[in-house]
């Protein structure tokens, strides 16, 4: 009954912490730049709470990035930004490496299925990202399409729509619990993929959930689970 494979892409496709880390040491050298990454990544889902709250009015996540990184590095660094740091710092999210098992899994997959990433990243952002790492999405579905974030339902119910597809003909691959509890709240099918090193230092527990279709090692994994 499976259709459309919808993924999240900041930690489920890609690795986000290295790739950022490695920018921010170039950037911002005597920093620690592994903890600065983290620090960053922290402000990341309450700055989106506040634009789906109406807290404040909704931006490019490129916008909130650079918010978010001169004000994390101001207050726990003592450090003022130039432009062109924030600049090369932001851009780094447009180009951090994918998992190894993850572009070759997508044209695995792509052979079965409709694969779509279903981001919190703006299309211009995904776009890169996508050329950087040869993901050959069929669709790129980024926030900025329907000027909400993830775990809004008009994410998930959006990709819904455009792939005129029923929602349980869509699943949901993540690795963030969160993201899966909110796609399963709108009728979607779930997948689960481990990613173990997503936080780098930071251990991250890896929970099986009975109400996901699919557990999966990673993105190599799933494409077996799925036949292809």
């Amino acid at each position: 009954m499976i259709k459309v494979l919808a993924f999240d892409t900041f930690g489920t496709v890609t690795d986000w912490h290295s790739g950022v880390s490695r920018v921010l040491a170039d950037v911002f050298p005597g920093v620690d730049a592994s903890l600065l990454a983290l620090q960053w990544r922290l402000t990341y889902a309450p700055t989106l709470a506040e634009v789906e709250a109406g807290a404040r009015e909704w931006s490019l996540l490129d916008d909130l990035h650079r918010e978010q990184l001169d004000r994390v590095l101001r207050e726990n660094h003592g450090i003022s930004p130039s432009v062109e740091q924030l600049d090369a710092a932001v851009h780094a999210w447009h180009v951090i490496p994918g998992w190894p098992d993850a572009a070759d899994s997508i044209r695995r997959l792509k052979t079965r299925f409709v694969v779509s990433a279903l981001s919190n990243g703006n299309v211009a952002l995904l776009t890169e990202m996508a050329k950087h790492n040869g993901f050959e999405w069929d669709f790129i579905g980024g926030a900025d399409l329907w000027r909400h974030y993830k775990p809004a339902p008009q994410v998930y119910l959006g990709i819904v729509e455009l792939m005129q597809a029923e929602p349980h003909e869509v699943l949901m691959v993540a690795t963030h619990v969160s993201d899966l509890e909110a796609a399963r709240s709108c009728g979607l099918q779930t997948a689960y993929v481990e990613r173990p090193l997503e936080w780098g230092p930071v251990d991250k527990p890896e929970s099986r959930c009975d109400d996901d279709l699919f557990h999966a090692t990673g993105m190599d994994d799933l494409a077996d689970q799925l036949g292809c």
